[in-house]
């Protein structure tokens, strides 16, 4: 795995604080596009630079966390090599992994513990891509 990129907005600064100190533990290494504190900021300044260097080559896999995961997931999904879904259950960790070879995890700060978000990112970390007949599905996706 490479080096996981990781992007916030003040709504999801603590549990991204949170993610960084699991993925230590778990010896993966990341870059952290902001943001850096509590402070009232816009998503979107930090998703761009995420979603670039994922379709990049340079991050991967990326997770990205804002108060709902609406905005920022909305945000990352405007690029068109980045698969992001919004996950709130461990079990849709696995199947957006499985069936849509997710490469941007996205969590609810607001909404989910840190206790759910260890086992969302087990799942997500732990699930490999099936292929097969949802490659065409994938390769449908991007606006050509």
């Amino acid at each position: 795995m490479k080096t996981i990129g990781l992007a916030s907005d003040h709504a999801g600064f603590e549990l991204k604080e949170y993610v960084k100190t699991w993925l230590e533990a778990k010896g993966y290494t990341y870059k952290d596009f902001g943001t850096y504190s509590t402070d009232s900021c816009d998503y979107p300044d930090f998703a761009h630079p995420l979603a670039e260097a994922v379709e990049a080559g340079d991050c991967y896999p990326g997770i990205a966390i804002c108060g709902s995961g609406e905005g920022i997931s909305m945000t990352l999904n405007k690029h068109q090599g980045i698969r992001a879904a919004l996950v709130w259950i461990p079990e849709i960790a696995h199947m957006t992994r499985l069936h849509n070879d997710a490469n941007i995890l996205v969590m609810p700060g607001r909404f989910i513990s840190t206790e759910t978000a260890s086992q969302i990112m087990e799942e997500f970390f732990n699930t490999e891509f099936e292929g097969g007949r949802h490659q065409k599905r994938i390769d449908k996706i991007p606006v050509k």
